[in-house]
C-alpha cells in the first residue's frame, strides 16, 4: 500500500508580510493591482517549477488545464486575473494581514468610518504613526498576536504598497486603493 498521498499544493514556510508584498510586486509588473495575462501566466508557470522542485506534481500533464483548474480554485470573483486577496489565500503569508485589513474595511461606508477615526489630526492624511495605531486594533479585533517590531513591519508594508507619492503618509486616494 503506498504512504500517504501529499497535498497538491506547496509546503512552504509563511511569508513576512514584507516577502509578501515583494512577490506581489514582481509579479505585478505594470502595477495595476492585478496579476492578468502574461503576468498570470508568468506567476502560474514559476509557482508550477517551484511545485516540480518540491516534488509536488499534479495528476493532469496539460499546463492550460492546470491553468484552469488553478483560476477555478483561487479567482474568488471569476473575472480572470488574481487580486492582492487572492494571492494571499495561495501563498501562506504570516498572520494574512492584508486579508484582516481588507475585511476590516469592506465596503465604502466602513473604510470612511475608518478613515475619519484614524486620521486622528484631521489632516485627510494617515501618518504612519495612525496606521500603526489602526493596524494594532485590527490585529487585536481578528485575535492575532504580534509584537512591536512586527506591528513596525506591517505598518511599513502598508505604507510601501499604498503610498504612490512616497510622502510617508496614506491620501484618501492611496487608501482607497
Amino acid at each position: 500500500m503506498a504512504g500517504p498521498q501529499r497535498a497538491p499544493h506547496l509546503h512552504l514556510a509563511e511569508l513576512t508580510a514584507s516577502q509578501f508584498l515583494d512577490v506581489w510586486r514582481h509579479f505585478d509588473a505594470d502595477g495595476n493591482g492585478y496579476i492578468e495575462g502574461k503576468e498570470l501566466e508568468n506567476f502560474f508557470q514559476e509557482l508550477e517549477s517551484a511545485r516540480k522542485g518540491a516534488g509536488v506534481d499534479s495528476k493532469n500533464g496539460n499546463l492550460g488545464d492546470k491553468m484552469k483548474e488553478f483560476m477555478h480554485k483561487y479567482d474568488k470573483n471569476a473575472d480572470g486575473k488574481i487580486e492582492m486577496a487572492e494571492l494571499a489565500q495561495i501563498l501562506p503569508t504570516e498572520e494574512n494581514f492584508l486579508l484582516c485589513f481588507r475585511q476590516h474595511v469592506g465596503s465604502s461606508s466602513e473604510f470612511m468610518e475608518a478613515w475619519r477615526r484614524y486620521d486622528t489630526d484631521r489632516s485627510g492624511y494617515i501618518e504612519a504613526n495612525e496606521l500603526k495605531g489602526f493596524l494594532s486594533d485590527l490585529l487585536k479585533k481578528a485575535n492575532r498576536p504580534y509584537d512591536e517590531p512586527k506591528l513596525q513591519e506591517y505598518t511599513q508594508t502598508i505604507l510601501r504598497m499604498f503610498d504612490m507619492n512616497g510622502d510617508g503618509k496614506l491620501g484618501l486616494s492611496e487608501m482607497s486603493r
